[in-house]
């Protein structure tokens, strides 16, 4: 098992690490299971959430007598000193422990500064102090603000999506968080499905000495296909060289990466399913979005009140009304036999 030093934290964690967001879709005997298994192959890193409903509380059961043994990462996304707190000590129950190895900014739209308006950062710094938290680190998907956390020097980890689809700019990231020193934790490695060679991902994160991908498990399966690359790393030979050149192709530009931060939609539209159907019916089983169930998901579309108000929450500024319409669109010539998927 490769181990990484994860910036200035100090922390030697598992060079690839346990993404737990999927887990709040399992039960909770499974999810436990799925830990245990991934802890007894060698996994030491998680990352959960305190928005990830029940996901902190199945870590706390995993490891419970063991958290020692394990580096959790957890975040909030409260928007005062107040909700941090009640966050902070939802947190340590839940997971059952007295602290948070790295606690984390949930995506703010700012980054938290001591002595601003939202008080964030100076009750982390008490937080530090009392012992309830470790290391302070953010997460988020705007280059401007991951950009602004790295320049400031008072973040010791960063997480963001990265991934062998990402461009120039999440590789400037990744040397700037390299420079400074600060840990660079990668999300959606398989960019929220889309990718689907995992050797090929692998591959492309191992290449980076500095960076800690974290991948989504809620299957036993996909469990294996990690553990058994963690086994056997995949070389990253001109084969995968070529796929990633391929789905570089398909997939950059404007296209909808899943963080579902457009959410909630007024009228119950499922976005972060919706606006990429044309991609995931074409990388996927074609079978898997063509039932009844996707059929109604994509069919809320027409209920669409074209507010804006997704728009104005997406990450990457995508115009996610018209992006909606556009696989509505292909979906439907899809089911009418226009147009062929494999």
């Amino acid at each position: 098992m490769d181990r990484i030093i994860l910036g200035s934290t100090g922390l030697c964690v598992s060079k690839n690490g346990f993404g737990a967001l999927p887990i709040q879709r399992i039960s909770r005997e499974e999810a436990v299971r799925l830990l245990r298994m991934a802890y007894e192959a060698g996994v030491d890193f998680y990352d959960t959430a305190r928005g990830y409903t029940d996901s902190e509380e199945k870590l706390g059961e995993a490891f419970d007598g063991i958290r020692d043994k394990v580096v959790i990462a957890t975040k909030t996304g409260a928007p005062n000193a107040e909700g941090f707190w009640r966050d902070l000590e939802t947190s340590l129950r839940n997971l059952r422990t007295d602290h948070i190895d790295i606690y984390q900014f949930h995506n703010p739209p700012f980054v938290p500064k001591p002595g601003d308006e939202s008080g964030l950062y100076d009750a982390a710094l008490e937080a530090k102090r009392q012992g309830k938290i470790r290391h302070i680190g953010i997460t988020n998907h705007r280059l401007a603000v991951a950009g602004e956390a790295i320049e400031s020097g008072l973040y010791e980890t960063l997480q963001f999506p990265f991934s062998y689809i990402s461009g120039e700019k999440e590789l400037e990231l990744v040397e700037a968080c390299r420079r400074a020193n600060m840990g660079f934790i990668a999300m959606k490695s398989l960019s929220g499905g889309l990718i689907t060679n995992a050797a090929a991902a692998y591959a492309f994160a191992a290449q980076f000495d500095n960076v800690v991908p974290i991948w989504g498990v809620q299957r036993e399966s996909e469990l294996k296909d990690f553990l058994a690359c963690i086994d056997e790393p995949p070389a990253m030979t001109d084969e995968l060289r070529a796929v990633i050149e391929k789905d570089r192709a398909e997939l950059g530009g404007d296209f909808c990466r899943g963080c579902g931060y457009c959410l909630p939609c007024p009228q119950g539209i499922e976005i972060f399913t919706c606006a990429r159907m044309s991609l995931l019916i074409r990388r996927a089983p074609s079978a898997m979005q063509l039932t009844p169930e996707s059929q109604a998901k994509m069919k809320k579309i027409e209920d669409c009140l074209n507010c804006g108000q997704c728009a104005a929450r997406c990450p990457y500024g995508l115009d996610t009304p018209a992006l909606l319409k556009k696989n509505y669109e292909d979906y439907k010539r899809i089911l009418a036999g226009e147009v062929s998927v494999s």
